[in-house]
């Protein structure tokens, strides 16, 4: 057997077992492609479990796979009414932990193997000659300290950004004293009413960031502050308006969005929040509190005294796993260079980016793909639905099947952000905002320049080159 024989012979390694993972799982068996799936918790969905709390933007309906359908229908799994807003602890207990329990699944799935690297076999990331040949070489770490290497015929990274938060610095580097303090600092989006409730009642809080993450903690934490008033609430913003967060209010086409920035400004012009606009972090300083040194540009440092710190800055994809692998990325954003223009969030949000697949999403490694909200870089707005369809054509693409693997097709929801703790408003649907639904095929794929997609009753997208 020739080596490009013993490759295809090889199963198909997807890195990560979240909703985009589990889906690619679904989507290769469902061709009879060999998988094989690996996640370092000790349970599928860590990255989910752990903003379990966090309500999503979109509906049941846009955050279930066809083919992950197709394997839990027969063992008696009933949908979700489609039309409700899952948590993200409903997510999982609901939909994902039932599909990887599947008989398809739980053969294939391997948890408490965390993947610390990524080559070819023989090959480091200089070697050219017969490269394309070569299996993929998959270092992994398990749980007890030990360590082994698998083969694979190919690679999908649907290993997400959760677990690399921006650090608290605009440089994008950790701020001095930011490491010592670690302890008392939290990224991402803490379960303040729940899980977290006894690290924040009656503290000072300071909450970096001015995205809806950062919305999201500052509402919970003003229903702690409600519960006790001992609880205080700082808020520091590297810029000089809100407007992009607090929105239009009730003039804003994304309802969800618009109630979200509506309540927020309601309870910073009420007072319960100190907010420091303009204001960079420098320096922390450590103590019985945390002493925070904030910045303004041309103006003198300000000193505040803080019990802890929560970090909503974003995430950023981790890279030093691939470090072998020849990858072509967008130097700003870090996602994939031809998806790069598509998502930047100056210009998309959730339902603007147009559909892709495998071939925005193929790196120079033939057989090597990132997926899922790993494939956005540092780029903040991502749908599962988005990732579904990513695996989806990727999935199609290892078949041999380039007919499916072009026909990218997909409804969006709306636009806007992709969660919400607030409800649903209105007619239980997201926003109502238009439905995209763009057909992308080999025959008019031309780099990033394809036809304009087109929102029913607005005008055309503009063209993203």
């Amino acid at each position: 057997m020739n080596a490009i024989n013993t490759a295809l012979a090889l199963p198909i390694a997807i890195i990560g077992a979240g909703p985009v993972g589990l889906a690619a799982a679904a989507q290769l068996l469902a061709r009879g492609l060999k998988v094989k799936l690996y996640e370092a918790g000790d349970d599928i969905a860590d990255h989910v479990r752990d903003w379990g709390h966090v309500r999503l933007f979109s509906p049941w309906s846009y955050n279930i796979d066809t083919a992950a359908r197709a394997l839990l229908e027969p063992t008696g799994w009933t949908a979700p009414s489609l039309q409700v807003h899952p948590t993200g602890a409903e997510l999982y207990a609901q939909y994902l932990k039932p599909l990887a329990a599947t008989p398809a699944i739980s053969a294939v799935l391997e948890t408490g193997a965390r993947i610390t690297a990524v080559s070819r076999q023989g090959f480091d990331k200089m070697k050219t000659a017969g490269r394309e040949a070569a299996p993929f070489l998959l270092s992994i770490r398990k749980r007890d300290g030990s360590a082994r290497q698998d083969l694979a015929r190919a690679v999908i990274d649907c290993s997400g950004t959760w677990s690399q938060p921006n650090p608290i610095g605009s440089s994008g580097l950790a701020v001095p004293g930011e490491r010592e303090a670690a302890a008392r600092i939290a990224y991402g989006i803490p379960d303040v009413l729940g899980r977290d409730v006894d690290t924040y009642v009656g503290k000072r809080v300071l909450v970096l960031g001015a995205g809806h993450s950062a919305a999201n903690v500052l509402l919970d934490l003003a229903k702690l502050k409600g519960r006790a008033p001992t609880t205080e609430i700082v808020w520091a913003v590297r810029g000089g308006s809100l407007a992009r967060l607090f929105g239009g209010g009730s003039n804003d086409k994304l309802a969800a969005r618009g109630a979200l920035g509506r309540s927020l400004e309601t309870e910073v012009k009420a007072g319960g929040v100190d907010l420091h606009m303009n204001s960079t972090v420098t320096k922390i300083g450590g103590g019985t509190a945390l002493q925070v040194t904030l910045q303004q540009p041309g103006g003198a440092a300000e000193s505040i005294t803080v019990d802890r710190i929560i970090v909503a800055t974003g995430q950023r994809p981790a890279l030093d796993m691939l470090r072998e692998i020849r990858l072509d990325l967008d130097p700003a954003t870090e996602s994939p260079r031809v998806l790069a223009p598509l998502i930047d969030p100056n210009l998309h949000s959730c339902g603007t980016v147009r559909p892709h697949g495998h071939r925005e999403l193929a790196q120079p490694d033939p057989g090597f793909y990132i997926a899922g909200i790993k494939s956005y870089g540092r780029a903040p707005t991502f749908l599962l639905a988005t990732g579904y369809e990513q695996v989806r054509s990727i999935a199609a693409a290892l078949a041999g099947d380039m007919v499916a693997a072009d026909d990218v097709q997909l409804d969006l929801p709306e636009t806007g952000v992709c969660s919400s703790n607030l409800a649903t408003a209105g007619d239980g649907k997201s926003c109502g905002t238009p439905k995209l639904r763009v057909a992308v095929t080999a025959a008019t794929e031309k780099s990033c320049c394809t036809p304009k997609p087109h929102f029913a009753g607005t005008e055309a997208a503009k063209d993203c080159c």
